[in-house]
C-alpha cells in the first residue's frame, strides 16, 4: 500500500520540488503551507510521515511536532531548516523527530532517510531514462550533447516547441560532473515580472510585504547541479540584467540582503524562438544571449526524425501503461502508418500526449489509430492509397526507414503486397 506523506512549506517552489520527487519514488503526497492546514491534513488523512519547515507563516514546525504528541499520534517528523542554527532542529529532536534535514534539500539525501525511516523499499531514484532514440538526426544532436558535457559552459538547446528540448538538457546533465546533483527546470514564460527577482534568488524576511519568512530561490535549490532556464526568451529584461551578473561574476544576492553567495549551478537554456530577431527588435540583451549560448545545440523536430516515430510511441505506451496500471500489447497496423503518416505539429509532446490518451481510453491491449485520434492514411480493405503521390512517396520511404529497409516487413505495415511494394519502390526511384 502507498504511503501518504505530507509536506508542511510554505516556498511553494521548494514544496513543489520535493513533492515531485516523493511522487516519482512511489509516495503517495499532500501539501500543506501553515500549521492550521498541516493539522487539518493530518487529522483528515492516514499521514505516515511529515516533513515540516521549522518556520511558517501560521504557526511552526515544532508546536506542529508538540500538538502531534499531545494527539497521542505516532507520526514520524522529519524538520527541514534553513537557518544555521542547528537549535531548532536539536530541539525538535528532543521533542521527538526522528531527524532533520539543513537547507538545500537534496533528492538523494531525502529519498535514503525516508527509507531507514518507513522501512520501505524506496530506493534513491535511478537518473531519468532518456529513450535511445535512433535516427541519423537526432544522433547527431546526442553526439553535440555528450562532447559539450563535461565541459561545464553554458549551452542554449534550439528547436521547436515540443520537441524535447528539456530532455536534451538532461543529457547533458547526466554526462557532466553535475551528474549527481539537482537538476532544476524552470519555465521562463511562467515567472511573474514582479516576483522574478525572488524566485530565482530567494528573499529574506521582511525585503517585501508579504515576505514573512527567508526563502530560497531556484539558485539555492539546484546549488552545485544544473539550472535549466526553459522559454529562456521570455525572460523578462529586468531579470536578464540580473541573470547576467550572475553569469559574469558567478554571486548573487537575495532581494533584501546585501550578502552575496556564490552561483554553483551550469546554466543550461532553451528556446523556440528567433533569438537574433529578438535581439534585433529589443527584447532580448545580445550581451546576456552570448553568456547563455557559449554552445548551441539543435533539438530537431519530430517530422526531420521519422525513424523514432515508432520506437517513440512504444516508449510511451510502456511508461504511461505502468504509470496508469493498464496493460497494452503495442499498436495496429493502421495505427503505426497513422502515425508515420502524421505531420507532428506538436512534435514528440504531441506524440507523447496521443499515447497516453489512447492508453487511458483503449478498449483493447492493441492500441488504434482511432484511439489516438489519427485519421487512417491507408484503406487496408481495398489496398487504396488515401494519400497524393508526393505524400506516399515520403510515407513509403519512412516505412522502409523504420524496419531498416526490410521491405516484407515493411509491406506488411503498408497493407500492401511485397510485389506492390517493389513496384512502387521502384515508381518512387526508392532503393
Amino acid at each position: 500500500m502507498k504511503r501518504t506523506l505530507l509536506i508542511v512549506e510554505d516556498n511553494l517552489i521548494l514544496c513543489d520540488i520535493l513533492e515531485k520527487w516523493l511522487l516519482k519514488a512511489g509516495y503517495g503526497v499532500l501539501t500543506a503551507t501553515d500549521e492550521p492546514s498541516a493539522r487539518r491534513k493530518i487529522k483528515e488523512n492516514d499521514v505516515a510521515l511529515v516533513l515540516t519547515d521549522v518556520r511558517l507563516p501560521e504557526g511552526n514546525g515544532i508546536s506542529l511536532l508538540e500538538w502531534s504528541v499531545s494527539q497521542g499520534l505516532h507520526i514520524p517528523f522529519v524538520v527541514m531548516t534553513e537557518y544555521a542554527s542547528i537549535a531548532d532542529a536539536v530541539r525538535a529532536v528532543k521533542l521527538g523527530a526522528k531527524d532533520y534535514l539543513p537547507k538545500p534539500v537534496y533528492e538523494e539525501q531525502l529519498l535514503e532517510l525516508l527509507r531507514g525511516l518507513l522501512g520501505l523499499p524506496v530506493a534513491v531514484p535511478k537518473r531519468k531514462i532518456l529513450m535511445k532514440r535512433r535516427s541519423v538526426a537526432f544522433r547527431e544532436t546526442e553526439r553535440i550533447a555528450c562532447r559539450v558535457a563535461p565541459l561545464d559552459c553554458s549551452v542554449m538547446i534550439l528547436g521547436p516547441n515540443g520537441c524535447g528540448k528539456e530532455s536534451v538538457a538532461q543529457l547533458i546533465q547526466q554526462h557532466s560532473g553535475r551528474r549527481d546533483k539537482p537538476f532544476v527546470a524552470v519555465n521562463c514564460g511562467c515567472i511573474q515580472r514582479e516576483l522574478a527577482a525572488s524566485e530565482f534568488f530567494g528573499h529574506v524576511k521582511g525585503a517585501f510585504t508579504d515576505a514573512k519568512k527567508e526563502t530560497v530561490g531556484y539558485f539555492e535549490v539546484a546549488r552545485g547541479g544544473t539550472l535549466f532556464l526553459d522559454e529562456i526568451g521570455n525572460m523578462p529584461s529586468g531579470m536578464q540584467v540580473l541573470l547576467l551578473r550572475v553569469l559574469q561574476e558567478r554571486v548573487y544576492c537575495p532581494v533584501g540582503s546585501r550578502k552575496e553567495l556564490e552561483a554553483d549551478v551550469r546554466i543550461l537554456s532553451a528556446t523556440n524562438e528567433d533569438m537574433e530577431r529578438a535581439i534585433r527588435e529589443g527584447r532580448f540583451r545580445e550581451d546576456l544571449y552570448y553568456r547563455l549560448a557559449e554552445f548551441e545545440v539543435r533539438q530537431p523536430s519530430l517530422s526531420e526524425c521519422p525513424e523514432d516515430i515508432l520506437p517513440l510511441a512504444d516508449f510511451f505506451r510502456e511508461q504511461h501503461s505502468e504509470e496508469m496500471r493498464v496493460k497494452t500489447s503495442g499498436f495496429t497496423e493502421q495505427a503505426k502508418i497513422s502515425m508515420l503518416s502524421h505531420s507532428w505539429p506538436g512534435n514528440v509532446r504531441e506524440l507523447g500526449n496521443r499515447v497516453r490518451r489512447a492508453v487511458l481510453l483503449a478498449e483493447s491491449p492493441l492500441l488504434t489509430h482511432k484511439d489516438m485520434e489519427l485519421d487512417a492514411a491507408v484503406c487496408k480493405t481495398s489496398r487504396k492509397c488515401l494519400l497524393s503521390e508526393t505524400d506516399e512517396k515520403e510515407l513509403v520511404k519512412k516505412t522502409l526507414d523504420v524496419y531498416d529497409g526490410n521491405v516484407s516487413r515493411a509491406a506488411e505495415a503498408l497493407g500492401m503486397s511485397r510485389p506492390t511494394l517493389y513496384k512502387k519502390m521502384e515508381r518512387y526511384g526508392l532503393k
